[in-house]
């Protein structure tokens, strides 16, 4: 009955319009009562994304199932995926509402709401598996939108595309990149580099590079991961 209240209610929507379709005719479209309506949709604007509460449900399972993941950056872009996945099953209905979402404001507001559901949920997951660590609810909070910007925007291009592409070529390629700048981010490591003297003295060989030389950097906590990584990219020479 979801389905064919939202079937109907679409319909409408491209026929007449959102703003000039009411419920009533919805449900005379779909020949069934107010009340039935209302049972599987709060308003007009939930008919429009109809499949996002059973994918936000997905979503969680998701991340329950992963809660040992050694890779928590790789988990939520795996969830996120899940996203696509629904848009990419049903490509020409996910375009029209597209179209129809970027003409009416009241739609974009609503899906801007779905859209920080999403987000939410992709940070309370990080919040609890780097609970403790310095800046752990900050740095989920932040990978959690850049996740969310990366996915959306992969999204929306396949969206204007007209549903033409590889949508998971593209959120792969999106989500790639979250993953290079975050790839074990998790915050229990920060370090204050040490200085260029210690850094010299650690060097198992004082007489220059060598085939199999090791650099021994001191980690303090409380450091950006970003230092860390310039530090050590300093100190082997890395470009």
């Amino acid at each position: 009955m979801r389905e064919v209240l939202a079937g109907a209610a679409f319909q409408l929507f491209l026929e007449r319009g959102f703003e000039q379709t009411t419920v009533d005719d919805i449900v005379a479209r779909a020949g069934v009562g107010r009340r039935s309506f209302f049972r599987y949709f709060p308003s007009k604007e939930d008919a429009v994304f109809p499949d996002h509460e059973r994918c936000l449900a997905d979503m969680t399972a998701f991340l329950e199932a992963g809660a040992g993941d050694p890779d928590p950056v790789g988990t939520v872009c795996d969830a996120a995926r899940l996203v696509m996945r629904m848009y990419a099953a049903k490509p020409e209905f996910s375009v029209q509402r597209y179209r129809l979402t970027r003409e009416v404001p009241g739609l974009r507001t609503y899906e801007l709401s779905v859209v920080r559901r999403y987000e939410r949920t992709l940070a309370g997951y990080l919040r609890g598996r780097w609970a403790g660590a310095p800046d752990g609810a900050l740095r989920a909070e932040v990978v959690a939108a850049a996740v969310v910007a990366a996915h959306n925007n992969a999204l929306r291009s396949w969206l204007r595309s007209g549903g033409d592409g590889d949508a998971d070529a593209a959120v792969e390629h999106a989500l790639g990149t979250v993953r290079e700048a975050w790839a074990g981010g998790t915050p229990s490591v920060a370090a204050e580099p040490v200085t260029g003297a210690e850094l010299a003295a650690s060097r198992a060989h004082e007489d220059g590079p060598a085939e199999g030389e090791v650099i021994v950097m001191v980690a303090r906590k409380g450091a950006p991961l970003w230092r860390v990584v310039q530090q050590v990219e300093a100190a082997l020479g890395a470009d």
